[in-house]
């Protein structure tokens, strides 16, 4: 059996960036025409980017909702495992089959981009376009957001510094400035240093842009009237008789409001081989809830037979994550999962470092498959059918790749290979063609959500822990614990929990890789996102502000006289 086409041969490939500047992209009118829309339904961003009108749903109200498609991975490795890449791929790949399908995704963090993982537009010739522009500042909507965090922040120390009427506690302000940026000296900071009239010196920290209640709110927002309610509900901080305080106490929710008026609007793109993307907010997945907003996902569903959606990292976060909070506040039931995994990922988690992976290891590939099984495990838990993707690299080996189909077939579980990456939609067409077939055979599941709503907070963690990440349980500091008795006085016990743990292991240990066993999850402390809808549990070390590497990617970006960028991956 041989894997590869072109054995034996050198071959260099174009970097992402090349392939993005020779994509030959459609006027982003008709691209909206392939989806029935209208030229009074879109607000132009140049040639290649618009804004689709909210009236749009009124028009649409009737129309049947297409096929939603949910694609997940396995834990996260060095290696890369090319989720975005696949989904990308996968609409490319519906298209060529004459289906009439849409792509949803998040809009890329300036942090990543900057930093270490690169941007979130795919790769090869399965990637999202303007590539440049996506990746960098697209059509402000992550700036808006920032801004209209920036303002709260300074409308909240404004209304202390002029009386505090609310008797707000400035050593009990929980809400934190942002910036898009990792900036790690940025964590912890003195404010209103100085004079009196400097304001009240306090101290404060700053989250990254993406970790905002605000983005969470705007991605989980149905329309502008439910975006100003949620912003309402936001908790800023406490009284000093620890009455919490809110966005709508201090009476700015409007403000706010209607500096997120065009940022609400779902964002239309294409990929390189024009097939229809829908790009909208950005809340990461190991401290946020992780998907694209609601808007844009209903609204795809609407205008498309198929849409092809991603949540960040593995199954244990982003999938868990839209499935749980997400598909609960949005009505949301995914027709089939895509579970993305990679040889060289596999073989990380079975104790190859990252320097050996293009030396063949059908052994480490073998043991690294329980940490996909963990992660289909994940979905079964969900009743929901999938499929697994291999997403092939031309370092993998013959030996290598027929392991893993034998795997498959051995223990029944549906896997296609992908060559998205390589050669577009071709490369997934099998992958489509599977994915469809399971859709068409899914009478059998009955989609189900992880825990109740009624559950209290310590059991739907050890749910999540238990089931998701496979833990023997939950060790609660003094601290969450104190913590999670002032929320169900307050009230909030019956809301939804946004783990914020890791993306690097299943457990909330960075180091451990493969399916860690014979562990707990520790969580250190909660933050209460009133606002979002949900109540973030911190475990381990993960933070909201990352740092930047040593040799951030950010040195190797240029650009010409002529306006032309290079180094963007």
């Amino acid at each position: 059996m041989s894997f590869n086409k072109l054995e034996g041969m050198s071959i260099m490939y174009k970097s992402d960036l090349e392939i993005a500047k020779e994509a030959k992209m459609l006027p982003i009118q008709e691209v909206a025409e392939k989806l029935e829309i209208s030229t009074e339904d879109i607000d132009m961003y140049g040639k290649y980017k618009a804004k689709l009108s909210l009236d749009l749903f009124k028009k649409l109200h009737n129309k049947k909702d297409g096929k939603l498609i949910l694609v997940t991975a396995i834990t996260p490795t060095p290696a890369g495992e090319g989720k975005s890449t696949t989904t990308v791929g996968l609409g490319e790949a519906f298209a060529l089959l004459n289906k009439k399908a849409i792509i949803a995704l998040r809009e890329p963090s300036l942090g990543p981009v900057m930093g270490v993982k690169g941007g979130a537009a795919g790769g090869g010739y399965a990637q999202v376009v303007p590539m440049e522009d996506l990746n960098l500042h697209f059509t402000g909507d992550i700036h808006a957001i920032t801004t209209a965090n920036n303002t709260l922040a300074a409308l909240i120390d404004n209304h202390i510094y002029q009386g505090n009427e609310l008797n707000i506690d400035p050593k009990n302000i929980t809400f934190k400035r942002c910036v898009d940026i990792n900036d790690r000296t940025l964590r912890e900071v003195i404010i209103g240093a100085g004079s009196r009239v400097n304001g009240i010196m306090r101290q404060d920290g700053f989250n990254i842009s993406v970790a905002s209640e605000i983005m969470a709110v705007l991605c989980l927002s149905k329309d502008l009237k439910d975006l100003k309610a949620k912003l309402a509900n936001i908790v800023i901080g406490y009284s000093y008789d620890k009455k919490p305080i809110t966005v709508g106490d201090l009476k700015v929710e409007g403000s706010l409001t209607l500096l997120l008026k065009d940022a609400i609007k779902p964002n239309l793109v294409q990929t390189v081989e024009n097939t229809p993307v829908l790009v909208h907010g950005g809340p990461f997945a190991n401290i946020a809830h992780g998907c694209n907003s609601i808007i844009a996902t209903k609204l795809g569903l609407k205008l498309a037979d198929y849409l092809v959606t991603e949540a960040g990292f593995g199954a244990d976060l982003g999938a868990e994550k839209f499935l749980d909070i997400k598909s609960r506040v949005a009505n949301l039931k995914p027709n089939a999962v895509v579970i993305v995994a990679t040889i060289r990922a596999l073989k990380m988690h079975g104790g190859v470092n990252k320097q050996n992976l293009k030396k063949e290891n059908v052994e480490a590939v073998v043991k690294g498959i329980e940490n996909l099984e963990k992660h289909i495990d994940t979905i079964k838990h969900f009743n929901l059918p999938y499929v697994v993707a291999l997403n092939k690299f031309v370092s993998d080996s013959d030996k290598e790749l027929e392991a893993l189909v034998n795997w498959g077939k051995e223990n029944n579980h549906p896997l296609e290979m992908s060559e998205v990456w390589e050669f577009g939609g071709k490369g997934g067409v099998d992958l489509a063609k599977r994915v469809i077939e399971v859709i068409d055979n899914e009478k059998e599941y009955k989609f189900d959500y992880l825990y109740d709503l009624n559950d209290s907070i310590e059991k739907k963690i050890e749910t999540i822990a238990t089931k998701v990440y496979g833990a023997d349980g939950v060790e609660f500091t003094t601290e969450a614990r104190k913590q999670i008795a002032e929320y169900e006085a307050l009230g909030w016990g019956k809301l939804p929990v946004c783990m914020a743990k890791t993306q690097n292991s299943l457990s909330d240990d960075p180091k451990k890789v493969g399916r860690p066993r014979n562990y707990k999850i520790t969580v250190r402390e909660f933050r209460p996102s009133i606002g979002a809808g949900f109540l973030v549990a911190l475990t381990g070390t993960v933070l909201t502000m990352p740092g930047l590497p040593k040799n951030p990617a950010a040195m190797a970006m240029d650009v010409d006289e002529e306006g032309n960028a290079y180094g963007l991956f």
